[in-house]
């Protein structure tokens, strides 16, 4: 259920945006979310963190799983470190903790 679950790494903001908080590990085999570390989500992506293209990777990445337009999604801090944070705007908080919920359900959550 979405109330036993608690996501530490997407918080509301009082302008009515989400900030996820991600670690991201760029070069993995495949895409995809790998549990709660600590406060952050964990995202794995193939692509090289070379000329910002992980951090492109990222919010491709997040719009297509939330399915919001890239144009929703910012990334805040952490263009130079696997700690990010992405701002999303125009989206329902409840759907988002939902969907990662629902994915988190099935990763193995490393300390």
């Amino acid at each position: 259920m979405v109330e036993s679950f608690t996501l530490p790494c997407l918080n509301p903001q009082p302008d009515d945006s989400l900030l996820l908080r991600l670690h991201v590990q760029p070069r993995a085999a495949t895409n995809g979310l790998a549990g709660i570390q600590g406060d952050l989500l964990k995202l794995r992506l193939t692509t090289p963190p070379i000329d910002g293209r992980a951090n492109e990777a990222v919010i491709a990445y997040l719009a297509k799983l939330f399915r919001l337009p890239k144009s929703a999604l910012t990334l805040v801090s952490g263009r130079q470190s696997r700690i990010k944070t992405v701002r999303i705007v125009g989206a329902d908080g409840h759907q988002l903790r939902a969907t990662l919920v629902a994915i988190l359900a099935g990763c193995t959550t490393r300390p």
